[in-house]
């Protein structure tokens, strides 16, 4: 007489069925991702529109920043409470002068960012970045 079971030979399993616990790991790696908040941090910026005229150059200042966050205005030395009254005499300067600014290559980012902060506070919408051949290596 042939045996009532369908598989005779068949066993439980001994192993642990780890599909189910991959797809749950998947699905929260996706959710984790897509909650993570995109770092994006700008520094608005207003670009010239139109041609470049040519002609007389406008008045400039240069703003050197080193490797330790020290400020030379025009080659002399300032403190970061001297440049902000030089930034607000140039924005209030009719002739409009530029600002030229060269930050040392291996300046701290946080105090360029917080350079440029004072520079837009005081309203300065004048400015250019010099030097910027040595940080185009690295791209």
């Amino acid at each position: 007489m042939a045996s009532l079971k369908p598989f005779p030979n068949a066993e439980p399993m001994r192993e642990i069925n780890t599909t189910p616990f991959i797809d749950v790991l998947l699905v929260l790696l996706v959710m984790f991702l897509l909650a993570l908040p995109v770092m994006n941090h700008k520094v608005p910026l207003e670009l010239p529109v139109g041609p470049a005229t040519a002609g007389v150059p406008p008045p400039s200042h240069a703003l050197a920043i080193g490797p330790s966050g020290a400020l030379s205005w025009d080659g002399e030395a300032v403190s970061r409470a001297g440049l902000v009254a030089r930034l607000e005499r140039m924005a209030a300067d009719p002739g409009l002068p530029l600002l030229e600014i060269m930050a040392a290559p291996n300046a701290r980012y946080e105090d360029v960012d917080e350079i440029l902060a004072d520079i837009s506070r005081a309203e300065v919408t004048r400015l250019g970045f010099v030097g910027n051949a040595a940080f185009a290596d690295g791209f």
